[in-house]
């Protein structure tokens, strides 16, 4: 018998009925709304930002959720979507919304996550205040990604092989990925190098071994997460965006952020770090997010 995965962070655990089942949130703090959103990976889960919620608990409301398919949230035997994915940040989004009338909230997003939270802000401009895109995908150089609204990477046939009945290769091709030894180099490759945080390496192993784990990921390697239209959904923002990423391991190609360097609520951070820069440096990611968000968020009227 599996051993129940435990909490990815010490904090109150809420569960939200959803589209996609029942989605887990973490709430600790008090003072200004922020919601934390995870990357989208093979493991992934709000685990992946514990150095942030742990940091800013100290002086707000933080809030992070696990995505749908991903950690506490139900992981359902079906293909998963990116509007599953805005629907349920959407909801948390509103949720805490609700619970802090009159106060502006801001949202931080990882990685893949970085184009779900911006593809929810473009469908309801007026939700939030300010927005923090860590490591943001969609901005490679030499790829434009200026397809019909909607268009994804969606490679139906892969899907289909990945899915078959019976053991079949997705289950098996999942199995690899999840061994403690490939689950640590790919984190080494996020890293760009080996200090890793051990405490996310053994989360990320535990979540592996959750019924129907292998659902979301399938859907990542298919294609069906990634967006072939973010160009336009990124020049559409019009709320203060700060960007941070790193200069080590396999996420370092941002040529494409020229679309929007110089706009002015646009503002760019590069730090001596790998894709999740938080784990390294929190005392330096803290000063530029604070500098941030005085300038970007004022009280509601």
């Amino acid at each position: 018998m599996n051993t129940p995965l435990p909490p990815a962070l010490p904090a109150e655990l809420h569960h939200l009925s959803g589209a996609s089942g029942r989605l887990a949130v973490y709430a600790g703090g008090l003072g200004p709304p922020v919601l934390l959103v995870h990357s989208v990976n093979a493991l992934a889960s709000a685990a992946e930002i514990r150095p942030l919620f742990e940091a800013l608990r100290q002086d707000h409301s933080v809030y992070a959720l696990d995505l749908p398919g991903y950690g506490l949230s139900d992981r359902l035997p079906r293909a998963y979507s990116v509007a599953d994915m805005c629907a349920a940040i959407l909801q948390v989004a509103q949720w805490v919304a609700q619970r802090h009338p009159g106060q502006p909230l801001q949202a931080v997003g990882v990685s893949l996550s970085c184009e779900f939270v911006a593809r929810v802000v473009q469908q309801s401009p007026d939700l939030l205040a300010a927005l923090t895109l860590v490591s943001p995908t969609g901005f490679r150089g030499g790829k434009s990604l200026r397809k019909p609204e909607g268009s994804t990477f969606f490679m139906a046939g892969f899907d289909q092989f990945l899915r078959r009945p019976g053991p079949g290769w997705g289950r098996f091709l999942f199995r690899q990925l999840s061994r403690p030894s490939v689950v640590r180099y790919y984190l080494q490759r996020t890293w760009g190098g080996k200090d890793i945080d051990e405490t996310l390496w053994a989360y990320a192993v535990r979540t592996a071994h959750v019924p129907n784990a292998e659902q979301a990921p399938l859907s990542f390697l298919s294609g069906g997460l990634f967006s072939a239209d973010m160009h336009n959904v990124y020049e559409s923002l019009r709320l203060p965006v700060w960007v941070v990423h790193g200069t080590r391991g396999d996420f370092t190609d941002y040529r494409a952020l020229d679309l929007v360097r110089h706009r002015p609520n646009w503002q760019v951070t590069v730090m001596q770090a790998g894709a999740m820069p938080y784990f390294e440096d929190i005392e330096t990611f803290m000063a530029g997010f604070r500098a941030f968000e005085a300038a970007a968020c004022k009280p509601l009227a």
